[in-house]
């Protein structure tokens, strides 16, 4: 079920202005300053279920809530988590503001310049969703109509590399945005993760809304600071431990309602480890 976009945001909005202040008086730093602290301070999406978002009751859930929940039980501390649009994502983590991202990062040679990546924990699919009566075959066909992407996500890239020149797209400030752009008539397809689908069509099921071209398959790692080995490691450990314990498992049945996929190891321009 959606919430009200408006109660939503504002909920997120709020959420994410006090985080930052408490941020901004505990900057980011080594594991034992996070220990000593006795405080994880997490980096999550602030409204993309089910990965993270804020429910009715205020508080942070979707599987990269769990993960980061987990995360801090791992370490033996509490969790903190900074609600983060998509383009906010990185500068939250490069400037301080966050320990780590559990926030949907999909594995990108050019994020991989700016961040290190963990192991993949989460598999996503990159789609273009529109209405079952909204012919669309190829990605000529994107040229006919406006489509809505969250800013500088992977569907903003995908969309952007493959639709013709000309194309309208038009850019918003996260999934939800996004999602409402489309129910709304802004746009009429939109660059989809896996659950738009799920979303859409909770909100107007007699739409039909549907994936119509399929762009690529992503893998989503958690991420911390560049040459920061003692983090990365730790955070890879964390990763081992909760496929290997079942935990990952049982979070992708609650989530994904699908087994734990099989992950690469590796994938081209994005290193696992601190090189």
């Amino acid at each position: 079920m959606l919430f009200s976009p408006n109660r939503r945001q504002f909920r997120v909005a709020l959420m994410a202005l006090a985080a930052i202040c408490i941020a901004g008086e505990s900057q980011a730093g080594t594991l034992d300053d996070v220990k000593k602290k006795g405080v994880v301070v997490i980096g999550i999406q602030g409204d993309n279920p089910p990965w993270g978002y804020v429910d009715s009751s205020g508080k942070q859930d979707g599987i990269d809530a769990d993960m980061g929940r987990a995360f801090a039980e791992y370490l033996g501390v509490k969790a903190e988590f900074v609600p983060l649009a998509v383009a906010n994502r990185i500068p939250a983590l490069t400037t301080g503001r966050v320990d780590i991202l559990f926030a949907t990062m999909a594995m990108l040679p050019e994020r991989a310049k700016a961040v290190q990546y963990s192991k993949p924990y989460v598999a996503n699919e990159i789609t273009l969703v529109a209405a079952q009566a909204t012919p669309i075959n190829s990605n000529a066909d994107m040229g006919k109509y406006v489509i809505g992407v969250p800013r500088s996500s992977t569907q903003d890239t995908q969309v952007t590399n493959g639709a013709p020149a000309g194309t309208e797209i038009r850019r918003f400030d996260d999934d939800a945005a996004t999602i409402q752009a489309l129910l709304s008539g802004q746009v009429q397809a939109v660059g989809a993760n896996s659950f738009y689908p799920q979303r859409l069509n909770a909100a107007k099921p007699e739409l039909g809304f549907e994936p119509k071209l399929h762009f690529t398959a992503l893998y989503n790692g958690a991420c911390t600071r560049l040459g920061d080995k003692e983090w990365n490691e730790t955070a890879n450990k964390f990763i081992d431990e909760i496929k290997s314990n079942g935990k990952l498992a049982s979070f992708y049945a609650k989530w994904m309602k699908a087994p734990v996929p099989i992950f690469p190891d590796s994938v081209p321009g994005v290193p696992f480890t601190v090189q």
